[in-house]
């Protein structure tokens, strides 16, 4: 039998071996239109960026090679021009230009697919590539060599675009992406990209999310790239990773029939014409979910489609093909994201009823040295715990999960398999209860309403007057950042503190990852509450909502990095370490409570060096230092492990150079409930928040009578609060003036001329600074002194510590104590 195979590669070359083995009497041809039939494909971008130094290495079998080992006619540079399926013949155009016809009894077609090169004006200029094979490879290799590559932008945040930002930053480039979507990494959910743009950001990479591409022209010998939205970049070297496209127009041609995307194919991977099969990315397959046709661009099922062709063509369609799910995995410096199934926004697209788990748990046993994190989000069916999708992130042990849950996802398996799936254990590799474990426990307690959750895209729509927000964590874990309206009260806490919170309001709890967020919920609906626990806890949240600007603002790519002194990488001239801190392992605040405690016993100007493999520690410390005055000197990682360099100030220190100015930050104290007094806060405050300031006010002792509520709720309080309540002024409208009150007519007569003469009443001025974004921030600790209760004080005041005012203040340019 003759069998021709066009196109080698995954689907071909590994389709031509098997037929070797299964039939050594078969004549096979092999015709691939480039040099090269068997090379690693995805190791293209680490030659480029110098992790793999051989380029021979690239290449798994040459022609020559595979062509003596499997008895195969191997044509190189030789083109399939035209298929004629009733005559069973292939035209091939030979690399000297002459044509000849090609008899097959099996034809196999395996063309690939192309990057997609829009009509971009100046796309054909200098310096702008894309990757897809060998050839590519070496041309933008030869380019890097030869010319002064200082920085480079990668248009596309997919697969290749971020492996080769990786790869581009390790070959001395400084990098930006520019992407349509909101995010990189089309695949995963949001939540979980979010990961891969902090790990970006903190390598230097610049992010142009939501941006799309108009013109390229050339800029004194660099290339200026344009945006639709009018700003530009300069840059020396263009990398176009915007997608690919499958290559049909060669069966299209021959009149074998096309789906939406690709080839059709039938279960055993055959075309509408009889003895024509097709493999690998230019094919379309049902999806085993949800059973629509869609493209897979991955070299694993190529392969596997390979093994199933060969089958079918020698034994007459013996084998079908069940489909794949679309299992991938990527490193992004140090990050690693694998994802398999649905995620949460195609099941959403496709209307299909889901819920979805978030956990965070560690690689191994966190005791044993070099535990990281790793995320885990699960999707699966509400009702019967199908597992639909999961994806992870982490940095060590994300393979070994992600391909266990991509067996359960393909057997049609549930979450309640994770829970009873046996995994082998001992520190270095594991905990107890394994990450998968615990994602499926979590998204059991959800289906069974054990834990009722809440996701972090919900959150900044909840009315905070409606809802009560409270953060389980530690006041120090709560002191470098926490949502809008969030109360503290640790988890520790909540059964003693339980009358702060108001039984009549839903709540929602939530921690650094979720866990803690989870016992206090079960503590507050084991006493009738109505709690939603945040699914993910803090971490995502705070991830999911980052700011993803350059550290610098600077939107222009060229050659200087960041400046300022906390860049990721940046080295501080005193960067002797007086102390150094192992926190690797610990979860937050672990990280934060121990560089604390070394500093409390260190002299001024000395430095700590910390490690860390939670990836939120740069962050972290970053806000500890504005809130301590303390020095970032700088921050690095390596194989995922975080070091900071910190330097204990002076007691009459300023902090070290920021990231940036205060700038027009303004920060009041309101410590008075005078009338006059409490005027003239919130007119400097309306006149500061006029100008464009950001203005923070941070009510007080007495200073919290200002923002009571005219008629405030019925609320449970001691006698002792119950005495402050009857001395205390019930609301604005009973302050006294500080000079000349006369038993309350001075306060009248204020009142009175202030609306003869047009002037805003206080309560209008109060208004007037909740309208201009004015922060309204109640201290936490006088509040429980005087017996004040949250539900007192007007809607949208944010209760927090001397920590919250303090980081405010430290970023403010004027700090005023009324």
């Amino acid at each position: 039998m003759r069998h021709i195979i066009i196109g080698g590669v995954a689907g071909g070359a590994t389709a031509a071996a098997r037929i070797r083995r299964a039939d050594e009497k078969a004549e096979i041809i092999l015709v691939e239109k480039g040099p090269h039939i068997s090379y690693a494909n995805c190791g293209l971008p680490y030659y480029i960026g110098g992790t793999i130094a051989d380029k021979n290495k690239l290449f798994v079998q040459t022609p020559e090679s595979f062509g003596r080992r499997f008895n195969v006619d191997v044509r190189v540079n030789t083109e399939a021009i035209s298929i004629d399926t009733k005559a069973k013949t292939v035209t091939l155009r030979r690399p000297d230009g002459s044509v000849i016809d090609e008899h097959y009894d099996r034809l196999l077609l395996s063309p690939g697919s192309s990057p997609v090169r829009p009509p971009f004006p100046g796309i054909d200029t200098e310096g702008i590539f894309t990757l897809r094979n060998v050839e590519d490879t070496f041309r933008i290799k030869d380019y890097l060599t030869q010319h002064s590559v200082k920085s480079a932008v990668v248009v596309g945040g997919g697969f290749i675009g971020l492996e080769m930002a990786e790869n581009l930053s390790h070959a001395g480039a400084r990098v930006s992406i520019v992407e349509m979507a909101p995010q990189v990494m089309a695949p995963v959910d949001f939540s979980i990209a979010s990961h891969v743009h902090r790990e970006l950001l903190s390598q230097g990479v610049s992010l142009h999310l939501n941006t799309a591409v108009e013109r390229f022209e050339k800029d004194n010998g660099r290339i200026r790239v344009f945006f639709k939205s009018g700003k530009s970049i300069v840059t020396d070297l263009v990398l176009l990773s915007i997608g690919v496209s499958p290559n049909t127009a060669l069966a299209k041609s021959a009149g074998i029939e096309l789906g939406a995307r690709g080839i059709k194919v039938d279960k055993y991977l055959e075309t509408s014409a009889k003895g024509v099969y097709a493999v690998g990315d230019a094919i379309e397959y049902p999806h085993p979910e949800y059973g629509e046709p869609w493209l897979n661009y991955l070299a694993g099922p190529a392969n596997r489609q390979g093994r199933i062709v060969a089958d079918n063509m020698v034994f007459s369609n013996t084998t079908e093909y069940e489909g794949a799910i679309g299992t991938s995995i990527a490193k992004v410096f140090d990050v690693v994201v694998g994802s398999t199934g649905l995620p949460a926004k195609r099941l959403k697209q496709l209307g299909i009823k889901y819920q979805s788990s978030t956990t965070t748990s560690m690689s191994h046993a966190e005791y044993y040295p070099g535990a990281f994190f790793i995320t885990t989000k699960l999707t699966f069916n509400p009702e019967d715990g199908t597992l639909y999708g999961a994806q992870c992130v982490g940095h060590e042990g994300v393979d070994k999960r992600i391909d266990q849950l991509a067996i359960i996802i393909k057997h049609k398996g549930t979450i309640y398999d994770l829970i009873r799936l046996e995994q082998a254990y001992a520190p270095p590799f594991s905990s107890a209860k394994d990450p998968i474990a615990i994602a499926g426990y979590t998204a059991a307690n959800i289906i069974s309403g054990k834990m009722p959750v809440i996701y972090w895209r919900d959150i900044d729509g909840l009315d905070r007057s409606k809802v009560q927000i409270i953060d389980t964590r530690t006041p120090s874990e709560f002191s470098l950042g926490t949502i809008s309206g969030a109360v503290n009260i640790p988890v520790d806490d909540i059964r003693e503190r339980m009358g702060e919170i108001d039984k009549s309001k839903p709540v929602v709890t939530f921690c650094a990852v979720g866990l803690r967020g989870y016992i206090a919920a079960r503590i507050l609906m084991a006493n009738g509450y109505e709690v939603r626990n945040l699914s993910g806890g803090y971490k995502t949240y705070q991830l999911a909502t980052q700011d993803l600007q350059c550290a610098d603002g600077n939107d222009d790519n060229d050659d200087s990095s960041c400046s300022c002194s906390c860049t990721p990488g940046s080295q501080c001239s005193d960067s002797r370490a007086t102390l150094t801190i192992d926190a690797c392992g610990l979860q937050c605040p672990g990280p934060i409570l121990k560089l604390k405690q070394a500093t409390d016993d260190m002299q001024p100007g000395e430095t700590i060096e910390v490690k860390a493999t939670d990836p939120g520690f740069p962050s972290d410390a970053k806000a500890w230092c504005k809130s301590t005055g303390n020095a970032f000197l700088s921050a690095s990682c390596t194989d995922g492990c975080h070091t900071v360099l910190i330097r204990k100030q002076q007691a009459d220190d300023k902090p070290a150079a920021a990231c940036a100015p205060a700038g027009k930050n303004k920060t009041l104290i309101c410590f008075s409930d005078n009338l006059d007094r409490a005027i003239a806060t919130f007119i400097l405050a309306n006149g500061a928040a006029a100008t464009g300031s950001k203005v923070s006010i941070f009510f007080t002792f007495w200073g919290l009578n200002v923002i009571k509520k005219k008629h405030g709720p019925a609320v449970k309080k001691t006698l002792t609060e119950k005495m402050f309540a009857h001395m205390l002024p019930k609301s604005s409208n009973s302050l006294a003036l500080s000079k000349m009150n006369m038993m309350g007519m001075g306060s009248k007569m204020i009142r009175g001329i202030m609306k003869k003469k047009n002037i805003d009443s206080l309560e209008s001025l109060i208004r007037q600074a909740m309208d201009n974004g004015v922060e309204f921030i109640a201290c936490q600790m006088t509040m429980d002194m005087m017996g004040i209760k949250k539900e007192e004080l007007l809607d949208g005041v944010t209760v927090g510590g001397v920590a919250s005012y303090m980081q405010k203040a430290e970023e403010a340019g004027v700090n005023l104590f009324i």
